[in-house]
């Protein structure tokens, strides 16, 4: 094989490498690490508990700094239902939940973000706050 003959087989080699190495994302419509919305969301038990989850974490987490405050006056929060979510591929499998919640007869939406690692059989709430309703 010549030099030039070299240097063409490589660059098919490379081509195709590259070609079918994008394909799988091209084909579920995403981009890798990308977001995916999750489709029936209010039916879908697993979000729903998620969902819950989260909730419970951030009452958890409000009890604690109530108790080292040393307040009393504690607005837990009640879990409806969770409205939206998405997820992502990181380290684990992240979620991303809009959670419709209830607290002294005013109903609040909240966003989460989750992070689950099965291998590490481990959940953890990295993100609670307010959803922000801004109007552009």
């Amino acid at each position: 094989m010549t030099k030039s003959t070299k240097t063409i087989s490589l660059l098919i080699i490379l081509f195709i490498i590259t070609t079918f190495s994008s394909t799988p994302s091209k084909i579920l419509g995403r981009k890798v690490g990308g977001r995916t919305p999750i489709k029936d969301v209010k039916t879908n038990k697993k979000i729903q508990e998620l969902g819950k989850y989260c909730v419970e974490e951030y009452n958890h987490s409000l009890r604690k700094y109530n108790q080292i405050m040393q307040k009393d006056n504690i607005e837990l929060l009640n879990f409806v239902e969770v409205l939206e979510a998405e997820t992502q591929v990181v380290s684990g499998i992240k979620y991303y939940l809009k959670i419709s919640t209830f607290t002294l007869g005013i109903v609040k939406v909240y966003d989460a973000e989750l992070v689950i690692k099965s291998w590490e059989k481990k959940k953890e709430l990295i993100h609670f706050s307010p959803f922000n309703y801004a109007i552009n």
